[in-house]
């Protein structure tokens, strides 16, 4: 069994690195020579925690090789991956399919033989006929069938996720493609994951449908929040008490200054786009994209608030600027809208973020990025906590506070228990943790 893997991004590389691991043949493919030849070297142009150990494995092993031809890959697979990016398209809020598109026509002109063409691409329904077409269209005598195979990978966890999957989604309507999807999962079908096996456009619906659901708990845990800071609850105890339902569960009700990364932001706002052109709006999920939009800014107005209502010529320390922890992504991160909010409003900003200062730097003209935590809050205002690092969970509070003119600590993940800040001297301001002294309804 030999793969094609077209897109050596996030999901390209994860993925590719993972199916060798299964013991198939792979070989990624991107149009990028500065990343082959960086791959080649054994450089991973992405963090993700082990994932450098496992392509360097499976390189040495054979199982695993990188180029920029993409014919001669493809006309040696017995299937082919696409996992090109799908951004949102500038203007109307569609996902850009033309990068998809785009290697399906170069797909077809590189068959040989009887090819499986995945879309491991999260990409709206109708892609996947869509993709048959442009085959056909290009190639009538080519052998081939389409498949949809959504990727349901959490970034810093992505590995464990590709090899112990809640489930494998597989959109297809061949047998003959069925039996060539099961050869490669074979080892996940071994220790009994659950795989789906459903028609293209329900695949594609899966993954939306997954995504936006998830988006939509983290917003409304966040709107819960806000309102037991209002009446004096802790939406902490709120969050357990109703994820310990079953049918509700614990997972994504985290309160946050809001949803950001490759995923959530164009998945909701694709979705929320085709049920449009459907005539099936999906009110719930609209008013997710709009709410999620608005609490990032309304994050830099907390901290604002938390330092006498102005931060003009003051000094705020930032920790953490990637949308979530073990990750380089600054996509849609909410540093994104923070930072220079901050800035606007007339503050001087000092930021630290384990792995995503080089392109933070790019995407937050004007910061003074910093060594380490510590360096952040010399002389600073105020500290604010944006992503939850683990070395973050852990400071010693008493050095944070002679670093800062003023002990206060706005803390948008969290991470430390109210009582024992206040107790040690901080102003200590957090996420939906409300007072016993809340006001009346209004």
């Amino acid at each position: 069994m030999r793969i094609a893997m077209i897109g050596t991004g996030y999901v390209g590389l994860v993925s590719g690195a993972c199916f060798s691991e299964f013991g198939v043949d792979v070989v990624c493919v991107d149009k990028d020579e500065v990343k082959i030849s960086r791959l080649d070297r054994g450089e991973i142009p992405i963090f993700e925690p082990g994932l450098d150990d496992l392509v360097a494995n499976n390189v040495r092993a054979g199982r695993l090789t990188f180029t920029t031809d993409l014919k001669s890959a493809v006309r040696e697979a017995d299937a082919v991956f696409i996992a090109v990016g799908t951004p949102t398209r500038r203007g109307d809020g569609h996902a850009d399919l033309s990068y998809v598109y785009g290697a399906a026509k170069e797909i077809a002109e590189a068959m040989d033989g009887y090819t499986v063409v995945v879309t491991k691409s999260t990409v709206p329904v109708g892609t996947g006929r869509e993709v048959a077409r442009i085959i056909r269209e290009t190639r009538p005598d080519a052998d081939f069938d389409v498949c949809s195979n959504p990727e349901f990978l959490r970034e810093g966890a992505a590995i464990s996720d590709f090899m112990r999957p809640d489930r494998v989604v597989i959109g297809t309507e061949s047998e003959r493609a069925q039996e060539v999807m099961r050869a490669i999962y074979r080892p996940l079908y071994l220790i009994e994951t659950p795989i789906v096996f459903t028609t293209l456009q329900t695949s594609e619906l899966i993954k939306y449908a997954a995504n936006t659901f998830l988006a939509t708990k983290i917003t409304f845990i966040n709107e819960v929040a806000d309102l037991c800071e209002k009446v004096g609850a802790d939406v902490h105890d709120v969050a357990r008490g109703i994820g310990l339902d079953g049918r509700i569960g614990r997972k994504f009700l985290h309160p946050g200054p809001g949803y950001g990364g490759s995923c959530f932001p164009k998945d909701t706002l694709a979705l929320v786009k085709t049920a449009q052109d459907y005539d099936a709006p999906l009110r719930i999920v609209e008013t997710v994209v709009d709410i999620n939009d608005k609490r990032k800014k309304q994050m830099a107005e907390k901290i604002i608030a938390a330092c006498g209502g102005s931060v003009s010529g003051k000094t705020i320390a930032v920790l953490g600027l990637t949308f979530k922890p073990n990750t380089d992504d600054m996509r849609d991160s909410p540093s994104l809208d923070i930072v220079p909010a901050l800035q606007a409003a007339g503050a001087k900003v000092k930021a630290y973020d384990p792995e995503g200062m080089k392109e933070a730097r790019e995407m937050l003209p004007g910061v003074e990025m910093c060594d380490n935590a510590y360096a952040t809050m010399e002389g600073a205002d105020a500290v604010s906590i944006v992503t939850e690092w683990n070395e973050f969970r852990a400071l010693d509070i008493e050095r944070v506070k002679k670093l800062l003119k003023q002990p206060l600590m706005v803390d948008l993940r969290n991470v430390y228990n109210p009582d024992d800040m206040r107790k040690a001297g901080f102003d200590y301001v957090c996420v939906g943790r409300g007072t016993t002294e809340a006001g009346a309804p209004k």
